[in-house]
């Protein structure tokens, strides 16, 4: 069948692009040890998918990793007949390793993919950590890095990447039809936005990425967070939209002015303590969420530097 366009040119149905899906379905799954959400979206139409946010379980007193979390996600998608085209992470996150290399075990088709920018992360921590030479700072441990603004395909499904730097310089946010993953960047409205005083974050990088990228979006859009820390002991929610963060969120509302957010930000993040798996997590994933090559004697370490 061919369709004539409004500027007079002929196009066949075959050439045209596969529509957005405009409200894919999106389950998600709650880490209790670390509060974090992890999400499969995909297309109901297609079973076309993405996950975002993977979780591999890490028990740091015996230092021993299992994939009861990312078991659980995979079950899910073999259920649904879900065909899993990218495992995304929104940064490299510091209170959790990320599963996403573990999911790709179970699904070798899928592609591991981060935003860009966790080339600076990378160099960051490398010489946080004292890697050395042998850790590379180019992104080539990733099978993608996204570029700000670019979309990419998950079948049917369109995937945009929306730089949102402050948490982390390398934050990103995956818009995929009217459902927003934030990632660290923008919690529940009554918990608030992501710290910022990692390594290169920045209180006012967030209020920018916030105010005129997220806040600019759609008030109905759907917004899917990276963590619920639950405040006043409620239940977990993981769900809401732009619309409620602008008018509700207790930390940065839509007409909160850019200083009084920045001094907020900085003197809260002053009294955070240390996320307890910061260099366990840091390091497995700027390493694309895998564990250090094993030593002479067959066993992988990860390096925690000490503080006198």
């Amino acid at each position: 069948m061919v369709l004539r366009l409004p500027s007079g040119d002929r196009v066949s149905l075959q050439e045209m692009p596969a529509p957005m899906n405009s409200a894919p379905d999106v389950k998600a799954f709650f880490d209790p040890a670390t509060w974090t959400l992890s999400y499969v979206a995909w297309d109901p139409a297609t079973r076309d998918a993405v996950a975002i946010d993977t979780v591999l379980d890490y028990d740091p007193a015996a230092s021993r990793i299992h994939t009861a979390s990312v078991d659980a996600m995979a079950a899910f998608v073999r259920s649904e007949k879900l065909k899993l085209f990218w495992i995304l992470d929104t940064h490299a996150h510091a209170d959790h390793l990320t599963g996403a290399r573990a999911l790709q075990q179970q699904f070798p088709e899928a592609k591991v993919a981060i935003g860009a920018g966790i080339r600076d992360v990378q160099r960051v921590f490398a010489r946080v950590l004292n890697l050395g030479e042998t850790f590379t700072a180019d992104g080539r441990q990733f099978d993608r890095l996204l570029e700000a603004g670019e979309t990419i395909e998950a079948g049917s499904l369109r995937v945009e990447v929306i730089a949102t730097p402050g948490h982390t310089p390398a934050c990103v946010c995956y818009r995929i039809g009217d459902a927003l993953f934030t990632g660290d960047t923008l919690f529940m409205p009554d918990y608030g936005v992501g710290r910022c005083d990692f390594p290169a974050g920045s209180a006012e990088d967030l209020y920018d990425s916030i105010t005129s990228r997220l806040y600019s979006l759609p008030d109905a859009t759907r917004v899917f967070v990276g963590h619920d820390y639950q405040p006043g002991g409620r239940d977990v929610l993981w769900e809401t939209t732009i619309g409620e963060e602008k008018r509700q969120n207790v930390q940065l509302q839509a007409d909160t002015g850019r200083d009084v957010f920045v001094s907020f930000r900085k003197a809260r993040d002053e009294r955070l303590g240390t996320p307890r798996l910061l260099f366990a997590s840091v390091q497995f994933n700027i390493n694309g969420g895998r564990l250090p090559d094993p030593e002479s004697n067959g066993t992988a370490y990860l390096k925690i530097p000490i503080r006198a």
